[in-house]
């Protein structure tokens, strides 16, 4: 608890950077930059690193044996744009460059490979779909001189993983023949402490919005305590289900917390940052608000829970 004080004292007088959303020790893949365009959320299911088996055609048009692969996504250039690695079982590498320019509409998405190194990387052109898909296009001829494309498409995308295939197509998209594979799955069977509480910050915002006030109360101790502003302190899940209950008629629009920092010491942790969130009223105005926020957790029979939790608000 010795850091946890020292957290306290600190927190007065160091402030969030604003203008860093790079990768660290407590967002390891970096954060979307609120100044980026909205589309810099496009890859954010993707954003982390899967286990990925590859499939590629041998010459004779056969399918080849699938390859094992990692593939890893992060923000960069401060959050505003996407970079991704792969790295086969064999050790070669490939990767792209990721940016959306708002002029075009586009995502514009550069390739390159430490197997064929070039002076000049190729590149995709493309957006996401309305149905969830990311596809990217490419001029490309066929074999027999037909004009075309080789499109890349991302489906399926979820918390569990995603596919990828690649493909050449006419340009009406009615022929198509597939060339490449990947099937990917997250690792979710060894997170770190770290790791976890990231993804019980998210949830807590996840049930907000849904509604889920009953799951939102169940991840504070059975002793919790809130520290509402210009309240008193409130302590137990009965205190915090009637706080944390949302009045009828109203809906929680967005939710949505990001730290600073998290620090783990044994079966106790803390994390500090800022959180924002908008509310639809009784009345159907919407409402934003944000602020800060300091919560101590701690590991009840291996289970990552809120003890402490205190915010207050920040102007916009």
């Amino acid at each position: 608890m010795k850091s946890i004080t020292y957290l306290i004292l600190l927190f007065s007088v160091v402030g969030f950077s604003q203008n860093n959303y790079s990768a660290s020790d407590t967002n390891p893949y970096g954060l979307p930059n609120p100044e980026a365009p909205e589309q810099i959320k496009d890859y954010e299911a993707l954003i982390g690193k899967c286990n990925c088996k590859s499939v590629a055609r041998n010459q004779d048009q056969t399918w080849a044996d699938a390859v094992d692969m990692t593939w890893e996504w992060k923000y960069i250039m401060n959050g505003m744009a996407v970079q991704d690695e792969t790295i086969k079982a064999d050790g070669k590498h490939s990767g792209s460059i990721r940016q959306f320019i708002a002029d075009s509409s586009k995502w514009y998405v550069h390739y390159y490979a430490s197997g064929s190194p070039s002076t000049k990387l190729p590149t995709w052109e493309g957006s996401k779909t309305e149905d969830g898909k990311i596809v990217l296009y490419r001029d490309q001829k066929a074999p027999n001189g037909t004009e075309g494309w080789f499109r890349l498409t991302f489906y399926d995308i979820s918390d569990l993983g995603y596919k990828w295939v690649g493909e050449w197509t006419d340009k009406t998209e009615t022929t198509t023949f597939a060339t490449w594979k990947i099937d990917c799955k997250r690792d979710t069977g060894n997170s770190s402490d770290l790791e976890v509480i990231n993804k019980n910050i998210s949830a807590f915002s996840q049930a907000y919005m849904d509604g889920d006030i009953a799951g939102l109360v169940n991840m504070y101790t059975d002793d919790g305590m809130i520290f509402p502003n210009n309240r008193k302190i409130m302590v137990g899940k009965t205190d915090l289900l009637s706080y944390w209950t949302i009045p009828e008629g109203v809906t929680i629009l967005h939710h949505k917390v990001t730290p600073t920092e998290i620090h783990i010491e044994n079966e106790t942790a803390y994390d500090y940052g800022y959180y924002e969130g908008k509310t639809l009223t009784k009345d159907k105005k919407e409402v934003s608000w944000q602020g800060k926020y300091v919560i101590v957790w701690k590991k009840i029979n291996g289970i990552w829970k809120i003890y402490l939790d205190i915010w207050n608000s920040v102007a916009n």
